[in-house]
């Protein structure tokens, strides 16, 4: 049993000990029994906001207005929420009031069946009041009551749906899967936070490609990320990509993600988004000059949208600019092979540049040559102490200026390229080309 599962556990107990209703409740049921260890517990309790703060001695009132109180256990923080029934919602995620009520009541206002359970760690008994269990051993997902009232309530709990039936690979059953296609279009009407967090979340917790599936099936991808629903139906020149059309490459593309960084799932995501632009048909040759220039752009504007910060939008323009670049490393200058090599988010670049290949012709080589190389060269050839600086050239008598950094950059080009060895070497190439200038 972990550190967050104990903590849980004592803070139920130091409920139940002072005459008040606690349980388990909600995603970490579920992962419980489904045999996965919950990331995090919370409590559900009759105790209100109040009673929580009392008996506990470090809590943060995160949501007292709605009973919920983050009690602080030797640093972890343990969410613990009162029993209750929501009023109308207005802004597609908070209710106007609230009602506390009692476990039934509680479990009637949540999302999915399969999240509305409750587990009493004290008699470790499920409690049950929505057929979760049932739909957990059928792998269903199933809103809790009337769908499209609760997507009404929560527009974020459709993306939910979605990234949940992905991820445990459960079916979202009809009723509910018509209503987040009734209702896809207004997704947007919630804060493109919410949003970008949760596709952030389906792109890297596992099973990314089925996701997409879900999403564009159910209108949600047009809603969010319409650039990656144009990718369908623009075909591809079969001789590099045999697989198909650009949309059907990206899925391929997510399908091989493990565990990925938020920047590298994004990269793969967006890697190709300036196609549909770019396309041109020549015969029977198809070509698609400047998507990569193209897509960068693009996946600024969209890392944009979603709410991603300046590093991530920064990372993935990089990414989505450069995964071509491999396909011409072997033919690169020893100089620009190793400035290339030592560029920062390499390591992204190249990991996208493999899972591109195989999700295309299968052609490794460019990316186990570039891996090769990263191996044989070593931070000490591909970045070495620069043997000159700026006042090298002014005890020359160079006068400073912008003509600096270009004698410099060319004297570490000339080092790079094994032509300058030493500090003498380099003093002397600076006469030489001092002389030639004049």
């Amino acid at each position: 049993m972990t550190t967050k599962e104990l903590q849980a556990r004592a803070i139920v107990q130091t409920l139940r000990d002072y005459g008040f209703t606690a349980y388990l409740a909600g995603g970490c049921v579920r992962d419980k029994l489904l045999g996965v260890e919950p990331k995090d517990f919370d409590v559900a309790t009759s105790a209100r906001a109040t009673d929580v703060q009392k008996l506990f001695a470090h809590t943060l009132p995160v949501g007292a207005q709605f009973g919920v109180v983050l009690v602080m256990y030797d640093g972890n923080p343990v969410e613990v929420a009162t029993f209750r029934s929501d009023g109308v919602y207005l802004d597609g995620r908070h209710p106007v009031s609230v009602r506390f009520s009692n476990a039934q009541e509680d479990a009637l206002r949540r999302d999915f069946t399969i999240n509305g359970m409750f587990y009493d760690p004290v008699s470790e008994q499920v409690i049950d009041y929505v057929g979760g269990r049932q739909d957990l051993a059928a792998g269903l997902i199933r809103a809790v009551g009337d769908p499209q009232a609760r997507f009404a309530e929560d527009r974020l709990r459709m993306l939910r749906a979605i990234r949940l039936a992905a991820r445990l690979e459960f079916t979202i059953v009809p009723e509910t899967f018509a209503a987040i296609q009734d209702l896809a279009e207004t997704i947007v009407d919630i804060a493109w936070e919410r949003i970008g967090e949760e596709v952030i979340k389906i792109l890297t917790e596992g099973k990314a490609r089925q996701a997409f599936i879900l999403l564009s099936e159910s209108g949600l991808l047009q809603a969010i990320l319409p650039e990656i629903e144009a990718l369908r139906g623009v075909e591809q020149s079969p001789d590099f990509h045999p697989e198909g059309d650009v949309y059907t490459h990206t899925l391929l593309l997510l399908d091989k993600l493990e565990q990925p960084s938020e920047t590298l799932a994004l990269g793969a995501l967006l890697h190709d988004v300036a196609k549909p632009l770019c396309r041109a048909q020549h015969g029977e040759r198809i070509t698609f000059y400047g998507h990569c220039e193209k897509g960068a752009e693009m996946a600024v504007s969209i890392c944009q949208r979603l709410k991603r910060s300046r590093a991530t939008w920064e990372r993935v323009a990089y990414l989505v600019k450069n995964h071509l670049r491999l396909l011409s490393a072997a033919e690169m200058r020893p100089a620009t092979l190793k400035r290339f090599l030592r560029e920062e988010g390499i390591e992204e670049l190249l990991a996208l540049a493999r899972i591109d290949a195989l999700s295309s012709s299968g052609d490794l080589r460019p990316y186990e040559f570039c891996c090769r190389k990263l191996a044989e060269l070593g931070p000490e050839q591909m970045t070495p102490p620069r043997l000159l600086n700026g006042h090298d050239l002014i005890a020359l008598g160079l006068p400073p200026g912008p003509g600096f950094k270009e004698i410099l950059d060319a004297v570490e080009e000339a080092q790079l390229e094994g032509r300058l060895l030493t500090r003498e070497d380099a003093l002397a190439w600076v006469q030489h080309y001092r002389h030639n200038a004049s």
